[in-house]
């Protein structure tokens, strides 16, 4: 029988109680008020049942105030908790909470109110009072209802504060309490806050809840998330150890399902590394070029690992998006442990491997290729990496702290020109004059004298005032948008070169152009820096004499002293008859990592690959040491080269 249905019982008893006597009965004042205080809760009662949640609390409201010492009191204070809460005026649904508390304190209502608290506290965000209350509240409670509504919000407010291994202890706590029909609802937020654990988690996880749930949910749990963190290796060891244990369990059938996903997810030839490479196409020099480092990892590898099993997959990509998705996508289906390249299409490549599950070492200048995901890994001597090694000599050891920027008005010129000038900013050091061109220019003329402050000509009414044979000419401007002063700022003798060092990121034919004409224009004797483009014969052959002490950056230098590097390039002049480059280097390190990281004992399934990737250890080879980050960049030092004479010599690695 409900509450309001027992008062009015009451009321209609009375009525024919009252009837039925024929003397009239001696009412007290208790009594009459009694009466009057069940009439109003009833009409508080009938107003709430049918939602009209404003009147109903002016109702409970009230009764409290009229007959605070009445027995439903205490119910009435919880109904204006509760429908302050609904709307989510919560300072006073806490308020009526609170003086349940303290009004009526040894009243079941009054624990109900803790309970009730500890859920107000939570929508208003205050989590660490929901947790400093509830150790309180599991001292007054004593119901099992209480106690499971206790410990699973103590277990949300965790969620909440990104803690899930404290929550998984309360919600396996809350477990053990759950009525039936709460089982379902507490499980699925345990094994939420099970699947949030990390890695260095899960045994603390055993320790503080093996006690408290059963084994077998345990052991299940953890193979789930081994599982969700693509642990293959771990998972089919878990899911082993349930089926040794559990034989006849009900999720026996799950844990085979999950089990035979597995090898189907992570099937592959531990010994077939794919590579994609444009043989054919607009890029097919560069492809070609890099199946020779290929084919000499693979020669190089087999003769290191006498008996190594180490199986090549190449497929062209055609310089083509399509060709490129299509033989990603034929490399899964053979079976590929792991990718290289491509040189072209790479981030859809990189995407596409993601998808798959497929460790990808991508070959590319692009940023942000491994933000794809953690399968992506690039090895590549990118924009950034120049700058750094280039900075980081010139004002470090060169002692330059004022430097030009001349660069080309294209993309590769504003991507290096940025990086540059942000660098220097790291160590203090300026940019005092910046002049962009037209790349597709061989007069350089304009630009080098906006440079140096000789491009606008003396004004015609100042010619005779000039004293005879001096050359007049206004100071260029030193703002970064490459503009000059006005014609008529004070005049110059001679060409500003107020620098130490000049950036310019350019081709070797172009650079081999435009670098005599700086000597024309009197830029001497500041240093000049380059990218690795410069790293050709053709700058030497075009402007050798006037590029004397130049700097540049390169990921291989074929005449390294190094041994390693002198036995590899002494193989590839046996084989091919002539030196290689940075392209064929690469390619070999990338396939000597990967053909290390898939022999090794214990790689099982490709998520130990990617780990394997990221061994703190690194990988030595003819481009250096290369180590991986956790975001999957490669983390080297780039060879500095210096041209003296009609050579590029190596100054070092930074």
């Amino acid at each position: 029988m409900t509450l309001l249905r027992f008062i009015k019982c009451i009321l209609v008893g009375s009525i024919c109680i009252v009837s039925a006597c024929a003397q009239k009965p001696i009412v007290s004042e208790d009594t009459v008020a009694a009466r009057k205080a069940d009439v109003l809760f009833v009409r508080a009662e009938e107003k709430y049942a049918a939602g009209d949640y404003e009147d109903a609390l002016v109702l409970y409201s009230d009764y409290v105030e009229r007959y605070g010492r009445q027995p439903m009191a205490a119910a009435a204070l919880m109904k204006i908790g509760g429908i302050q809460a609904l709307l989510k005026d919560f300072p006073r649904a806490r308020a009526a909470y609170e003086r349940t508390i303290n009004e009526y304190p040894e009243g079941e209502f009054a624990k109900d109110a803790r309970v009730a608290l500890l859920t107000v506290l939570y929508q208003q965000g205050a989590f660490r009072e929901v947790i400093e209350e509830a150790a309180t509240t599991l001292e007054a409670v004593n119901s099992a209802e209480r106690i499971f509504r206790t410990y699973a919000i103590v277990g949300d407010a965790y969620m909440s504060l990104d803690s899930p291994l404290d929550a998984v202890e309360f919600y396996a706590q809350a477990r053990q309490y759950a009525p039936a029909e709460d089982q379902a609802a507490i499980e699925a937020k345990l094994r939420e806050a099970i699947l949030q654990l990390q890695p260095d988690e899960v045994n603390a996880f055993i320790d503080r809840a093996g006690s408290i749930l059963p084994p077998d949910f345990v052991l299940y749990q953890l193979g789930m998330i081994a599982v969700m963190q693509q642990n293959y290796g771990q998972a089919m060891a878990i899911f082993e150890e349930f089926n040794h244990r559990f034989p006849d369990h009900e999720k026996r059938e799950a844990v085979a399902q999950m089990m035979a996903q597995i090898q189907r997810d992570a099937s592959f030839n531990p010994r077939a590394v794919g590579c994609l490479l444009p043989l054919s196409g607009a890029y097919q020099a560069f492809g070609q070029r890099a199946m020779r480092g290929l084919e000499m990892a693979l020669d190089g590898f087999r003769s290191q690992h006498a008996g190594a099993s180490i199986q090549i997959l190449v497929k062209d990509t055609g310089s083509d998006p399509d060709q490129t998705l299509r033989a990603v996508q034929a490399l899964k289906d053979e079976g590929a442990a792991a990718i290289i390249g491509p040189l072209v299409h790479v981030e859809l490549a990189a995407r596409e491997a993601q998808t798959m599950g497929i460790p990808i070492i991508t070959l590319t200048q692009k940023d942000h290729v491994t933000d794809i995901g953690e399968n992506v890994f690039r090895n590549f001597l990118t924009p950034r990496m120049q700058v750094r090694a280039l900075v980081s000599f010139a004002v470090e050891e060169l002692g330059a702290m004022r430097f030009a920027i001349l660069y080309p008005d294209e993309v590769y010129g504003h991507t290096f020109m940025d990086l540059f000038w942000t660098e220097l900013q790291q160590y203090g050091a300026r940019v005092v004059g910046v002049e962009s061109y037209d790349p597709t220019q061989t007069d350089f003329s304009d630009p080098i004298r906006r440079l140096v402050g000789l491009y606008y000509p003396t004004p015609p009414d100042l010619i005779a005032e000039r004293p005879k044979g001096q050359r007049t000419t206004s100071h260029r401007s030193r703002d970064r948008s490459g503009g000059s002063e006005d014609p008529e700022t004070e005049e110059a003798l001679e060409a500003i070169v107020d620098f130490d060092a000049i950036f310019i990121p350019e081709s070797p034919k172009t650079a081999g152009l435009l670098i005599p004409q700086l000597a024309f224009h009197d830029v001497r004797e500041v240093v000049l820096i380059g990218t690795n483009l410069w790293h050709s014969q053709a700058l030497l052959d075009l402007a050798g004499q006037y590029a004397q002490g130049a700097v540049i950056p390169d990921g291989f230098f074929a005449a390294s002293p190094d041994a390693e590097v002198q036995a590899f390039v002494q193989r590839f002049e046996d084989t091919y008859g002539e030196k290689p480059g940075y392209i064929e280097a690469v390619l070999y390190d990338s396939a000597m990592i990967l053909f290390d990281v898939v022999t090794r004992a214990g790689v099982r399934f490709r998520n130990d690959i990617r780990k394997a990737l990221l061994d703190a250890n690194g990988f030595d080879g003819v481009t250096g040491l290369t180590r991986f980050d956790e975001t999957g960049e490669a983390l080297k030092r780039a060879y500095l080269l210096r041209i003296e004479g009609d050579a590029f010599v190596e100054m070092g690695r930074r």
